[in-house]
């Protein structure tokens, strides 16, 4: 009987494992993606350019 309340601790911590994993992963679902990613790419990519382009008319 001890080692079957032995065993359930393991099995107790991965169903509360499972739970968190799921309620974790629920709250985060609210990223934006990639499409804002790019386009935050995409305008750090044109301002370096700008800059670029700035120094050398500076030059």
């Amino acid at each position: 009987m001890g080692a079957l309340l032995w065993l359930l601790i393991p099995v107790l911590a991965a169903i509360a494992a499972t739970l968190y994993a799921g309620w974790a992963a629920r709250n985060n679902r609210k990223s934006v993606g990639d499409v804002e990613e790019l386009a935050g790419y995409t305008r750090f990519r044109e301002a370096m350019e700008r800059a670029r382009a700035d120094t050398d008319a500076a030059a």
